[in-house]
């Protein structure tokens, strides 16, 4: 917008500087992040942070305007919900910082429906920049809630950028914040869109959050990038996110660039493009370290993001630096672990939810466990960063054969590597991978009876079908699953990793 005002003002001037000159080469350099999850401030070893991305973004926009050439900072979404501090401020430190590092255009991701719509729009009018997503309508007016696209005139390049936001959005956040909306299956709304903007564009970039699946190997989630490059004929470039994974080599597919730049500002992306007459060439694509351990040099921060920041770190530190226990070790709560197998802190978290209300079985979704727990002091910014999303606690009965057949499901149905992979206390199980089907189910190590009723503690959010659960009757508790595990540490003082060592309490044969 900015240079359109430009433009206007010197047209009488400069009117060549704004038109596209045919058979020139435009240099078009996008600088991308994705999945922020709150990490607004560098964590205790001084990686990441807003300020030093600041730092090395205006360093190398003007590095890239100093050649002739053209910078885009887009983010593929998931700003919110990962901190204590982004997460009690609605993530306005995020934004607002992102903001003045000057980001063109952000896409939706799945967790930023961990809050309601309006806290979304005031997130907008903090950023002061458009969020898009081509995909997410209102159920009533099947009109989109955001822009589908936004495009840009840089010295008479066109470049458009559409979003597109994964289905399984209403499963992977919290439904309730989703219930009146639809979202389309993200490929299907690109094969519709992509040829109307194509024909009016110099580059077309999708911003996405749907993920990226190696070969289309997306299991039980939706589709991601690679099937929508393999699908959608026309796309220059996809800057994704929603899977965390570090590209440090773009993924071409059907003549379509497609790079993600891990999670939480660990990198920058960068990608150097050449445009002439509409043929878009990749020169470089990397992914450049924010101050992690192993970086070759040191990015200092931008003080006037940082000045900014310092206040709401001020904020969000003072409720969140009591101390509540202590661990001698990590309970692993790595998402590359804990996502498919059995850990220590999946063990932790759902006896603290089984205790708290006298269940038999406590149950997880491992996408809700969202960091470990570490040797030494447990306050509450330790907790809130394990149980970031506020959920509350319920409560679901079953006889013995309708629980044998649930858990068959979650066991036997949820894949390792996904955030649905449940983590369980109280059970042991043998079941039979050829037929599907549990052979022996033991509770507390006595044999399960097909017409008694047992007790399952788990989170409301999966007991209503989120992260593709089967929906269940269930009763609400009341407890918020931050505070049930809060409590159980504070009761316990010293939690010993031991005592909660996988167990290997489900075997399939």
């Amino acid at each position: 917008m900015r240079f359109k005002i430009l433009c206007s003002l010197f047209i009488a001037i400069t009117f060549a500087s704004c038109a596209y000159h045919k058979n020139k080469i435009y240099k078009l350099t996008i600088l991308h992040t994705n999945d922020h999850h709150g990490r607004f401030w560098p964590n205790k070893d001084g990686e990441v942070g807003l300020a030093p991305r600041g730092t090395l973004i205006k360093k190398i926009k003007e590095e890239v305007q100093a050649q002739g050439g053209h910078v885009l900072v887009l983010d593929a979404g998931d700003v919110n919900t990962g901190t204590p501090q982004s997460d009690l401020q609605d993530a306005e430190p995020d934004f607002k910082g992102m903001g003045l590092i000057g980001y063109d255009v952000m896409a939706i991701g799945n967790h930023e429906f961990d809050k309601p719509l309006k806290t979304i729009f005031k997130q907008r009018q903090w950023a002061g920049f458009p969020f898009v997503s081509s995909n997410i309508y209102h159920l009533k007016t099947n009109e989109r809630v955001f822009p589908s696209h936004v495009i840009k005139k840089l010295d008479g390049l066109k470049v458009t950028i559409f979003g597109l936001t994964t289905e399984d959005t209403p499963f992977k956040s919290n439904p309730k914040y989703s219930s009146e909306l639809k979202f389309v299956p993200a490929v299907e709304e690109a094969k519709k869109l992509v040829p109307l903007l194509r024909k009016d564009t110099d580059v077309l970039i999708a911003l996405t959050h749907m993920g990226h699946y190696e070969n289309e190997t997306h299991g039980a989630d939706a589709p991601g990038d690679v099937t929508l490059a393999r699908q959608v004929n026309g796309i220059d470039v996809i800057v994704g996110g929603h899977t965390q994974k570090p590209l440090f080599k773009p993924d071409i597919q059907n003549g379509t660039v497609i790079v993600q730049a891990h999670e939480w500002g660990k990198y920058l992306g960068r990608v150097d493009l050449e445009i002439s007459n509409r043929k878009v060439n990749l020169i470089n694509a990397k992914l450049i370290p924010i101050n992690l351990k192993d970086a070759p040099e040191k990015i200092t921060a931008d003080l006037k993001i940082e000045t900014l920041l310092s206040e709401y770190k001020k904020k969000g530190d003072s409720s969140l630096t009591v101390e509540f226990g202590t661990s001698d070790g990590e309970f692993m709560g790595r998402r590359e672990i804990i996502r498919s197998k059995e850990t220590s802190l999946g063990n932790l978290v759902t006896y603290a939810y089984k205790n708290k209300v006298h269940a038999d079985i406590g149950l997880s979704n491992s996408g809700g466990l969202r960091d470990s727990i570490y040797e030494g002091k447990i306050t509450y910014e330790t907790i809130l960063t394990v149980l970031p999303f506020g959920g509350e606690l319920a409560v679901a009965e079953m006889n013995g054969k309708e629980l044998k057949e649930y858990l068959e499901f979650l066991i036997l149905n949820l894949n390792p590597g996904s955030g649905s992979f449940p983590q369980i206390s109280g059970i042991n199980i043998v079941a039979d991978k050829k037929t599907k089907k549990i052979k022996e189910l033991k509770i507390n190590s006595t044999p399960v009876s097909l017409t008694k009723k047992y007790l399952i503690a788990l989170p409301e959010f999966i007991a209503g079908g989120g992260d593709k659960y089967p929906k269940i009757t269930y009763r609400k508790t009341g407890f918020v699953d931050a505070d049930v595990l809060k409590d159980y540490i504070l009761a316990k003082k010293q939690l010993k990793v031991t005592e909660f060592s996988p167990t290997g309490y489900i075997k399939l044969k």
